[in-house]
């Protein structure tokens, strides 16, 4: 076993799976000379050289569309945006092209690429730097989207998407980078669509990824001392989504709570809820509850921040209302 931090864990699993395959490259902003603006492609630029890890210009509609159009033509890019609040400016190419041309091809060409960088509320960066994008991401058809909330999820998932053909959204809390876990020295995989019980409980399910993970851990761990079980399902990847371990879940608490850091209107816990209702409805002794940020932009004043973004407490107050301890 050896101890990893989060970025780690990330720079882990593109080394080796640069390693074992040649025509996998990567390219984004700062992410050669400079290391990458939060470290995590540390030294890959002298293992690997400048023609396999390439600094970019500030264009993030020319570097995705660069990733794209390598991809076509067979090799196998990780796109990495400082930011995903960034990678707006690409989204034409990430929605349009990637997302698309396999399925407009008829299967004829597929489009193996990553683009991975930090998602949603770092602090007190203003609202344009403060979006979580996992649920925008996962409406369109065409891209799989990945959300993890440790080191281990964090390298065995990126290698099992760098070798998938088809694009893959992979998003990091940039408030995660320094986060350690043991995790195996040997090489493993995760695969997509396969959500886990973190928690075991009997009182009510929380469902959450990411950063929201931890948040939810805090609530759980707060409530179990007033005798509330909390079992929590961290579903690894937002598309495919593995309802099924929430339903089993659901079915033996009876309860949920559905915790992210999206916009609640046409938010993942809005989908989630009713994927619920519809498949759990029997089982239910109380209506589902969900967590989201407010529908309003990030504030940049602390206070205000920290009002603004889920809480432990705001995760407790739904397990309460849920649990009829209101």
């Amino acid at each position: 076993m050896a101890e990893l931090q989060f970025r780690e864990a990330i720079r882990a699993a593109m080394s080796e799976e640069m390693r074992r395959d040649e025509n996998i490259f990567l390219m984004g902003e700062e992410v050669a000379e400079y290391n990458g603006a939060y470290k995590v492609t540390e030294g890959m630029m002298d293992e690997f050289s400048g023609k396999r890890v390439i600094d970019t210009p500030i264009s993030e509609l020319g570097f995705a569309g660069l990733g794209v159009g390598a991809a076509m033509n067979g090799l196998r890019p990780i796109v990495e945006f400082m930011t995903f609040n960034f990678a707006v400016v690409g989204m034409d190419q990430i929605i349009n092209n990637a997302a698309k041309i396999r399925y407009m091809s008829g299967g004829q060409v597929s489009i193996p690429i990553v683009f991975r960088g930090a998602n949603a509320s770092a602090g007190q960066l203003g609202a344009t730097h403060s979006v979580d994008f996992e649920n925008l991401y996962s409406h369109y058809p065409g891209l799989k989207v990945i959300y993890t909330s440790e080191p281990y999820d964090a390298k065995g998932l990126l290698k099992t998407a760098i070798r998938d053909d088809d694009p893959v959204i992979f998003l990091e809390s940039e408030q995660m980078y320094g986060m350690k876990q043991e995790m195996p020295e040997d090489e493993y995989l995760i695969p997509l669509g396969e959500g886990k019980v973190k928690r075991e409980g009997s009182d009510v399910t929380i469902v959450a990824s990411g950063k929201m993970y931890h948040v939810s851990k805090q609530a759980a761990d707060q409530l179990a001392k007033d005798g509330v079980e909390c079992e929590i399902v961290d579903p690894r990847t937002i598309r495919p989504f593995d309802i099924q371990t929430v339903l089993e879940s659901v079915k033996k608490t009876n309860r949920c709570v559905i915790v992210d850091e999206t916009h609640p209107f046409c938010g993942l816990a809005g989908e989630v809820g009713f994927q619920i209702q519809r498949d759990a409805f029997d089982y239910l002794d109380a209506p589902v509850q969900r967590v989201s940020v407010p529908d309003t932009p990030a504030p940049f004043s602390k206070s205000l921040l920290d009002a603004w973004l889920p809480s432990p407490k705001n995760v407790i107050d739904a397990v309460n209302t849920v649990t009829y301890r209101n």
